[in-house]
């Protein structure tokens, strides 16, 4: 146990850095995600490149990136302990970052994060989950840009981690995954303000 305890942020990284997106559009619509639409791998691009099954999947998929390694780490640290807590945030960042910076890309090309920060912190709190969950169907439906769901919920994350969890340490990494979001929504937030973002629907 204490192998794995040593090897699980690792191992994060490394199911974090699986191109899901990629992948499915390779396998099942015999097109490079990356050379269509907005070139992410993620479920929104896959999504409006190749269907909503594939896109279902994708979203699946990059969410459990988050969810298998954290569910882990939740059975060998208490996050009420500040120790445990480090230690499930160092999880989380893994796979969180392993998925911005794949390895098996050569560290580019990664997605923007979401579903993987999603699926992190779904296992971490789901009451958490529910209300960012929300935050991003109202913003969309209501918007019909997929980014700015993103970037909402991305912004409401550290707020409702802090509420549902009571952890500053989980909090903190929250709040840095939010930024790092940001970031990679940085041509996004440019299209956003000149009003030239693609719309979907949900």
């Amino acid at each position: 146990m204490q192998i794995i305890e040593v090897l699980l942020p690792a191992i994060a990284f490394i199911i974090g850095s699986v191109p899901c997106g990629l992948l499915l559009t390779r396998t099942f619509a015999s097109v490079d995600i990356r050379q269509k639409g907005s070139g992410n791998i993620g479920a929104t691009n896959v999504r409006r490149i190749a269907g909503s099954r594939l896109g279902a999947l994708t979203l699946i998929g990059d969410m459990s990136k988050g969810a298998i390694p954290v569910y882990f780490a939740l059975s060998m640290a208490d996050m009420q302990e500040i120790r445990g807590a480090f230690y499930i945030s160092l999880v989380i960042l893994s796979a969180f970052l392993g998925h911005l910076y794949p390895i098996f890309m050569k560290f580019k090309d990664g997605g923007k994060g979401v579903a993987t920060a999603a699926g992190a912190f779904l296992v971490i709190s789901p009451t958490a989950f529910a209300v960012v969950l929300s935050v991003f169907i109202i913003v969309v439906r209501y918007c019909r840009k997929a980014s700015l769901g993103s970037l909402a919920a991305a912004a409401v994350l550290p707020i409702a981690i802090w509420i549902t969890a009571g952890s500053g340490v989980l909090t903190g990494c929250a709040g840095v995954i939010t930024l790092f979001i940001c970031f990679r929504h940085k041509d996004n937030i440019r299209r956003l303000l000149s009003g030239t973002e693609p719309e979907i629907r949900l």
